[in-house]
């Protein structure tokens, strides 16, 4: 298949337009975490009967586990308003204050990435959480004085990726903490099989299970592995998804069989080759693979981490034994020396 075969197939927009259903709706339909989806069900039926805002919610993992997905959910399944926004686009006091205005009872309030929040909007955020009321300052000099707004009882749920940025006085405000983990391949499968049927992609059972293997464990990144597949099999002339169509098509994009991408391989690479195996500071070793070091700390290294290839110590970044076997690259007996494996 040539790449001029594929830039000149014909795709239907529409059906392209179903991604934005895969998202579940209910708890029923979120798969995966179930210890976290089992206490947050109790929470919210016991926050239902009583007919009360659920308390503050504060939601830790890395991206694309499905934060933003289960905060809606909550929404759904407290029959409330969901109000969205990230902690980047609260530029100034006031900015909180609107939003914060014009809240519902019960209303499920979402800041993502809530640590990147200015300290002036933290301060004003605690008061809202706490006591339901926002403190406002009318006028300037001797004559300023300070307005106290009532707001209704909301459920505010913040979400990180770095939950180490995130002020102890924030912290202590939530009521309830959960902390997501990486999928098992059985469950990144279920997902796929799901979203494969809202998209009306037949993909067999073995080519579901491949295909997690390689999802880093991530259902954003199974369902946009899983649209590839999609692609590759349609412009094949297949009407399923097989698991030759999976091997082939990953073996296009550069993902192996750990779901490691190209850019994971270079990360250990350079490490290896150009650092001795490390361990070599975040900020040097974003500059040699030409990343930003957000990207690099947030996405690529808590899966080398999580998989074994990398080290995180308080002197740098190391490779493992296991990222050299892997890279099928000789290990020097003088690398490494200092630090045991």
């Amino acid at each position: 298949m040539k790449a001029d075969d594929i830039l000149s197939a014909d795709y239907d927009p529409e059906t392209d337009a179903r991604e934005l259903g895969l998202r579940p709706q209910h708890l029923s339909e979120f798969l995966g975490q179930e210890r976290l989806k089992d206490n947050l069900s109790v929470f919210v039926r016991a926050a239902r009967e009583r007919s009360e805002s659920l308390d503050h919610v504060f939601l830790i993992g890395p991206p694309g586990l499905g934060k933003t997905t289960l905060a809606g959910i909550l929404a759904n399944e407290l029959g409330v308003e969901f109000k969205v926004t990230s902690a980047p686009a609260l530029d100034k006091p006031k900015d909180l204050a609107g939003i914060l205005t014009t809240l519902g009872e019960r209303t499920v309030f979402f800041i993502d990435e809530i640590h990147r929040l200015k300290p002036a909007i933290e301060e004003m955020l605690y008061i809202a959480m706490e006591d339901y009321e926002l403190d406002w300052i009318i006028g300037q000099g001797p004559s300023a004085r300070t307005l106290r707004i009532p707001l209704p009882k909301f459920t505010l749920v913040g979400a990180t990726t770095k939950a180490g940025m995130v002020s102890s006085p924030l912290i202590s405000r939530f009521g309830i903490t959960l902390r997501f983990n990486y999928y098992e391949p059985a469950e990144i499968r279920r997902i796929i099989l799901r979203s494969a049927g809202l998209l009306d992609a037949k993909i067999g059972e073995e080519a579901a299970l491949a295909l997690a293997t390689c999802s880093r464990g991530t259902p954003r990144i199974a369902n946009r592995l899983l649209r590839r597949m999609r692609d590759f099999a349609q412009v094949r002339g297949l009407d399923e998804i097989t698991r030759d169509i999976v091997e082939e098509s990953l073996v296009r994009l550069e993902i192996d069989s750990y779901g490691l991408e190209r850019y994971d391989r270079e990360i250990l690479s350079v490490i290896i080759e150009k650092f001795g195996g490390g361990p070599v500071g975040a900020e040097t070793l974003a500059i040699s693979v030409g990343e930003a070091i957000d990207t690099l700390e947030d996405y690529y290294e808590p899966y080398l981490i999580q998989m074994g290839f990398l080290q995180r110590t308080p002197r740098g970044r190391i490779a493992t034994p296991l990222a050299y076997e892997h890279l099928k690259i000789e290990r020097r007996p003088d690398e490494n020396q200092r630090l045991p494996f």
